[in-house]
């Protein structure tokens, strides 16, 4: 098994790049939150790489960690998810929204994922409730307030994992009002 790779990147796609190791062009099928921290064309990067054999093909998905690694082949062992839903919901959940979501049983959450309904949510819960141990910093239950920010700021063109990160950035004890709570986030991406 191919665990990891480090190379140097050729080319960067919206779910896919290619890693050059060793004279050789490897196309690896990435989540949306490798290609964001993607570094340079020309530079080196590292992956952690899950390989997947099937009758037809080789595929190579690469993460940036060992627990988005870890997170996906967790998903692949529920029944009716293969590699494309489980990189899809590693591309719009990030793994604390993620293990949240799972460790308090809401299926909502998870079936915000193009392709994965209800059942597959639930689906999804009772395989790993049990295995996908909650973070340490697992986020609080959102408020109906951070609701509407984060469908704000998906509206605005924002990605859900770049929207979850800038509502998971607002204090617990600040304003209640969604407007106040939108200016928070807004401020989040004006950060350097």
């Amino acid at each position: 098994m191919i665990a990891s790779l480090r190379g140097i990147l050729l080319s960067l796609g919206d779910k896919e790049l290619v890693l050059e190791v060793g004279g050789v062009g490897l196309q690896l099928a990435v989540p949306l939150s490798v290609v964001e921290r993607a570094s340079a064309i020309g530079q080196p990067m590292f992956l952690h790489t899950a390989l997947i054999v099937r009758q037809d093909a080789l595929k190579l998905f690469g993460f940036s960690s060992l627990e988005e690694r870890e997170a996906f082949d967790l998903l692949l062992q529920v029944s009716g998810i293969g590699p494309r839903l489980a990189l899809a919901i590693l591309s719009h959940l990030s793994l604390d929204v993620l293990h949240g979501a799972v460790g308090a049983g809401q299926a909502d959450v998870l079936s915000t994922v193009p392709g994965i309904g209800r059942k597959t949510a639930e689906k999804i819960i009772f395989h790993l409730k049990d295995r996908l141990a909650p973070s340490q910093a697992a986020p609080a239950e959102p408020t109906q307030a951070d609701l509407e920010v984060l469908a704000v700021l998906t509206g605005l063109g924002y990605n859900l994992v770049e929207a979850q990160s800038a509502v998971q950035s607002l204090p617990r004890d600040g304003a209640e009002s969604v407007e106040e709570r939108l200016r928070q986030a807004l401020q989040y991406f004006a950060r350097p």
